[in-house]
């Protein structure tokens, strides 16, 4: 018998493991989210998903819950009520349902945190370098000064329901928060406050703001239009770049071609141009007694040319008159 209960049980353990794992998780939230007090109350929402039999409120650190709500069929949030806020009271919280047709249990919601502000310790102090108007891009140190307590320092931004930064003081209660290359989006007011205790979520109150005010890169007259007068200035440069490119082209082409033409005329194969023929005019006489002396032109040179099947010279006639008439 006890192998088959020891069986049974494993086996209505693994069915609720797997059922928990199907049911989806509720969420939880606080009303009011922050500013709550030592002596203040708050209500928790556990929202949930689908509909449930049975809703638990857990406290953190505590295994059984701290509250139950039985629900119908028709509610989608089951509320917990917490009057007069102690200080163990600051811790997270977590909520989880029930369901009975198949029964099974959710997975607890994500935690929350109940931060508690105790406004018997003082706030701390809070300083701004550069002080509020700086340009953009400028780094900023923000330091904040506990030295009574020296807590785990937080930096608040105001519109931001959780510190934007926390930092561990310095041996003299400071602790410096530094903003990189600030923008316009950081521009805000800016507090401080300071963790006491070791048990709870349990914080001094705000203390005194700091406001910056990040001032815009201012623009240049000329700056008004400049990129369209780039826009212009880029054109034209390429295309004055594509007409020098195109004439150095058109000249190299022209030189490479005159080169050519002078090469082969001064080849050794090359036929040489005949000079023009010279005649001599000699003034009218004696028609008879004409005498046709033949003359050679030769072409100017160094050496007497050889005998060669290169063209013969041409033939130069001069008219010579004998004087007499004709």
């Amino acid at each position: 018998m006890a192998p088959m209960a020891l069986a049974l049980i494993l086996g209505w353990c693994l069915v609720a493991a797997s059922r928990a794992q199907q049911l989806p998780r509720p969420s939880l939230s606080l009303h009011p989210s922050q500013g709550v007090s030592l002596r203040d109350s708050v209500t928790l929402w556990c929202h949930l998903p689908r509909p449930a039999a049975r809703v638990e409120l857990y406290k953190e650190g505590e295994r059984t819950f701290k509250m139950s709500r039985d629900t119908d069929k028709e509610q989608d949030a089951v509320e917990f009520y917490l009057a007069d806020i102690k200080q163990e009271d600051a811790v997270k919280y977590q909520c989880q349902y029930r369901v009975l047709e198949p029964p099974g249990t959710s997975e607890k919601s994500d935690p929350v945190a109940l931060l508690v502000t105790d406004r018997s310790y003082p706030p701390p102090t809070i300083s701004l370098s550069p002080e509020e108007h700086v340009e953009m891009g400028t780094n900023v140190t923000i330091r904040c000064w506990n030295k009574p307590y020296q807590g785990f320092t937080f930096l608040h931004k105001d519109g931001h329901s959780d510190p934007i930064q926390h930092q561990e003081p310095d041996g003299g209660g400071t602790a410096t928060f530094t903003l990189f290359r600030v923008s316009p989006a950081d521009s805000g007011t800016y507090r401080c406050s300071y963790r006491v205790g070791g048990c709870c979520l349990l914080f001094s109150p705000l203390g005194d703001n700091v406001t910056l005010e990040v001032i815009p890169t201012p623009a240049f007259p000329g700056d008004i239009g400049r990129p369209r007068w780039n826009l212009v200035a880029a054109v034209a440069g390429s295309c004055a770049a594509a007409i020098v490119v195109i004439l150095i082209l058109t000249l190299s082409f022209l030189l490479a071609a005159h080169r050519r033409r002078i090469q082969r005329n001064e080849s050794p194969g090359a036929i040489p141009r005949s000079p023009k023929a010279v005649q001599f005019q000699v003034p009218p006489g004696d028609c008879e007694g004409l005498t046709y002396a033949e003359l050679r032109a030769v072409t100017p040179g160094t050496c007497t040319p050889g005998p060669s099947a290169a063209p013969e010279p041409p033939i130069i006639y001069a008219e010579v008159g004998t004087g007499r008439p004709c």
